[in-house]
């Protein structure tokens, strides 16, 4: 199954591993409205508030690219993000883009030359800026692969969580699964709304739930 369609939403912190930027970067550019992710909430101080779709990591791979790798200054990406945009709405996943002198190029639809993005001027390529909208999709399909020791265990760390005893290799809380078994779901329902989870997972967590209990 193509990676796109299996993940598609993904937390900061995924962000940060799938394209090397920290989380810094990825909130301040989301308050300065460089970069806004596709599902934000209104109020960005609850859990969860941020959260990329598939095409957001794909052009964020690309921006870190330019940003970390080539040096190209932010306020230069910000003006190179505004004609992409006019171009497309997946300008950044779907242009190819070059990189000369610090400065963003790419193939003009209407010209069919090289120009710079943010300036309009025609110019002679020089280094080729890899396309990472490939690479992007294999590293999501491997980035929620969690090793077998941790399927049909629970385990709790004070860094996940607040504490909480969670589902081994995930942030799910063992008491979010009690709850929605107690709310009549399944073990293979719990899954669909956990699609992470193995049904071992879920057994071992409402196990320890109820040893919990007693």
């Amino acid at each position: 199954m193509d990676a796109e369609s299996v993940i598609s939403a993904f937390t900061d912190e995924q962000v940060g591993r799938l394209t090397g930027l920290t989380l810094a970067q990825l909130r301040y550019w989301d308050r300065t409205l460089f970069f806004v992710p596709s599902y934000a909430d209104e109020n960005r101080r609850v859990a969860y508030s941020r959260i990329y779709s598939f095409k957001d990591v794909a052009a964020l791979r690309t921006i870190s690219v330019l940003r970390n790798q080539h040096n190209v200054p932010l306020q230069h990406l910000r003006k190179v993000g505004q004609e992409l945009q006019q171009l497309s709405d997946d300008g950044w996943i779907k242009t190819t883009l070059y990189v000369l002198g610090k400065r963003v190029i790419f193939h003009d639809p209407n010209t069919e030359q090289l120009r710079e993005v943010a300036s309009g001027q025609y110019i002679v390529p020089s280094i080729m800026l890899e396309r990472v909208f490939s690479d992007t999709k294999r590293d999501v399909a491997n980035i929620n692969q969690r090793p077998p020791d941790k399927i049909g265990r629970v385990e709790r760390s004070r860094n996940v969580s607040h504490n909480a005893w969670v589902v081994a290799g995930t942030r799910i809380p063992t008491a979010a699964i009690r709850r929605f078994k107690e709310a009549g779901y399944s073990i293979e329902q719990i899954v669909r709304e956990y699609p992470d989870l193995t049904p071992e997972d879920v057994e071992a967590a409402l196990a320890h739930e109820a040893r919990d209990a007693a």
